[in-house]
């Protein structure tokens, strides 16, 4: 046997990184998890805020597999607030303002107190592969053998920072790319390109008229991202918002030649649905005004972050459009905007667990799939974390399928359909999203944390627990009828109509305008608020999700459909060579995953089933005439 250092090596200490390194660690194997700064561990680059709208929904789906994220959030949070409220559970959303220095400083205390997973300073500049199998990596300084390579290197693969025409090597402001890694991998032979991103200006609160401005609190009381968290402890922060006008745009329209977005100093493609304010003022202009939220860094600072102005104009365009917006009249900038451009690898060439098709035991996470977003990053990394995990000690992979949960929707996505900008989640990604909400992740997936070790027993006997009292309480109101007398004074005073016989609780409970605390006697339950909310969702959603079960259960028919590794798709009678190319590139694992795939059609994926068909047969006949 030979010697090896250390079971799983994660390169990156990112959001990816750091689920993928506690994954690898929590499931018994040793980890050495490398870092260029050990200070900037758990970094929040851009916005200090995690979840919002279906972000939320990978934040609940990696703490109920047993991940770090939503707790982290919790203990840094200084605002919590439901987004979408007004509308269908499928789509609410929790968003926390969090306090950047305190992410980042207990995200390194997790993984400092974590058993078997070891922090080390160093660039690494190469990942060495010997045969087809990662052998380990090579740092600035050293050779490490592992069994398994998790790289998770955000933006600073080749990153070159953009600020009007001025550009210089760095992966984020202040710290340097990670040039080597870059060409490392493509001499093993993985196809990569480019893209953009951007951050707006950091500004001095001190300096700003929040009075003028319109302010947003958080909820009261503040809603937990973590089913874990048993309360909230800072202090909460408002947030304010403010917008830009005629004379803002006038400023950048006019300097817009000064832009390296639009001087074509930029190659890379930027993020469609987060689009700079250059992008915003000349692809919406007949807008004229966008909105800007002023977010709090944290608790001590008076730092604030300018959401909605990511720009890479020069400093002094910056200062002069800035000053036109209201309330920001006399503001100090203490950091620039900037763009920064970086490679990353297409997402085609990797299996569902996230292992490269090319290396066996090569793992690749976050944005260098070309993600964006911290949440579409960490939900990766437990991915990557859990597979490598699993690769080491020889047992089945972990793939989570589009029904099952929003990162199998995101894994999907990327190594199905490609992407070549930043890839950002939307519910409207999640065909089955009213069986994926975010307040039942726990009752999704949590049982599968605990089969892998992730999940705590108590936990899951907890879980299993509030199973039981849910279902038990929709029983009961199946059984329990009410009288007329009873329940018509209710809904005369909530609006609706009047029943004129016996009518069960469930019946009542189904009409929109009741809740379940106007059910009689629903007070004298003392079921958990959380308990409640499900019994509520599950019995006046029933007919929607019972659908969405069906047709679930119906597409899992040619998801049970393997297409064999050495299936041969060239030759195929009806199918073109660019399907052809297609199915060769991303070399689906069954026939849902093919129909998936742009450009192959309903037509073709009968055809393949067909053939596949006959692949099976024409092997079996093979292994009765060798027997």
């Amino acid at each position: 046997m030979e010697r090896v250092d250390y079971d799983i090596i994660v390169v990156g200490a990112g959001h990816a990184g750091c689920e993928a390194a506690l994954a690898g660690a929590r499931m018994g194997l040793s980890v050495a998890v490398f870092t260029m700064n050990p200070w900037t561990i758990g970094q929040m680059s851009c916005n200090p805020a995690v979840g919002g709208l279906a972000k939320s929904h990978l934040v609940r789906e990696i703490d109920a597999l047993g991940g770090e994220m939503a707790k982290v959030t919790d203990r840094a949070g200084i605002q919590f607030k439901i987004l979408n409220r007004s509308k269908g559970p499928a789509v609410w959303a929790t968003r926390v303002q969090c306090d950047r220095a305190l992410y980042r400083r207990y995200m390194r205390e997790v993984l400092e107190g974590q058993e078997g997973l070891e922090i080390i300073g160093g660039m690494v500049e190469e990942v060495i592969v010997e045969r087809g199998r990662v052998w380990g990596i090579r740092t600035n300084d050293n050779i490490y053998r592992a069994k398994a390579v998790v790289i998770a290197t955000g933006t600073f693969l080749n990153g070159l920072i953009h600020i009007g025409l001025r550009n210089f090597p760095s992966g984020r402001a202040g710290e340097p790319p990670s040039t080597g890694l870059s060409r490392s991998l493509r001499a093993i032979g993985l196809r990569m390109g480019r893209l953009k991103t951007g951050t707006p200006p950091r500004l001095d609160g001190r300096s700003i008229d929040f009075s003028v401005m319109e302010r947003q609190d958080g909820d009261t009381p503040p809603p937990f991202m973590s089913i874990f968290t048993a309360q909230i402890t800072n202090p909460q922060l408002p947030c304010y918002i403010t917008y830009t006008n005629d004379h803002t745009h006038r400023i950048i329209r006019d300097n817009l030649r000064y832009s390296p977005l639009y001087s074509g100093r930029i190659v890379g493609r930027g993020p469609r649905y987060c689009p700079s304010i250059e992008d915003k003022v000349v692809r919406f202009g007949d807008k004229p005004r966008h909105q800007i939220f002023i977010e709090p860094e944290g608790i001590g600072t008076d730092e604030v972050y300018a959401n909605g102005i990511s720009t890479s104009l020069p400093e002094e365009v910056q200062e002069e459009f800035i000053r036109t917006i209201r309330g920001l009249e006399d503001v100090r900038i203490n950091k620039y905007g900037y763009a920064i451009e970086y490679d990353f690898v297409y997402p085609t060439q990797l299996r569902p667990t996230l292992e490269t098709k090319l290396v066996s035991g090569l793992y690749l996470a976050g944005q260098i799939n070309g993600t964006s977003g911290y949440e579409e990053a960490a939900a990766q990394g437990i991915i990557a974390g859990i597979n490598a995990a699993l690769k080491i000690k020889g047992e089945s992979p972990f793939i989570l399928r589009r029904d099952e949960a929003y990162i199998g929707v995101l894994i999907d996505d990327l190594i199905t359909k490609g992407t070549n900008e930043p890839y950002r989640m939307f519910t409207s990604r999640a065909e089955y999203r009213l069986l994926l909400r975010q307040d039942n992740a726990d009752l999704r997936l949590m049982e599968k944390g605990y089969r892998i070790g992730l999940i705590k027993k108590e936990h899951m006997d907890a879980l299993l627990r509030k199973k039981a009292m849910i279902e038990s309480e929709i029983e009961r109101l199946k059984v329990t009828r009410v009288k007329p007398g009873v329940i018509n004074p209710v809904l005369r005073r909530l609006g609706g109509s009047e029943i004129r016989e016996d009518t069960t609780l469930y019946q009542i409970l189904k009409r929109p305008e009741v809740s379940y605390m106007d059910i009689p006697d629903s007070h004298r339950n003392g079921l958990d608020p959380e308990v409640v909310r499900q019994v509520e969702i599950q019995t006046k959603y029933e007919g929607y999700i019972r659908r969405q079960i069906e047709m679930a259960e119906r597409f899992k028919r040619i998801e049970d459909i393997r297409i064999p590794d050495d299936f041969v798709y060239r030759g195929i009678p009806g199918l073109s060579n660019e399907m052809v190319e297609k199915l060769e590139e991303v070399r689906p694992l069954n026939l849902g995953q093919a129909s998936r795939i742009p450009g192959v059609t309903p037509a073709a994926v009968s055809l393949l089933m067909v053939a596949v068909e006959r692949h099976r047969r024409q092997n079996h006949r093979k292994k009765g005439a060798l027997s």
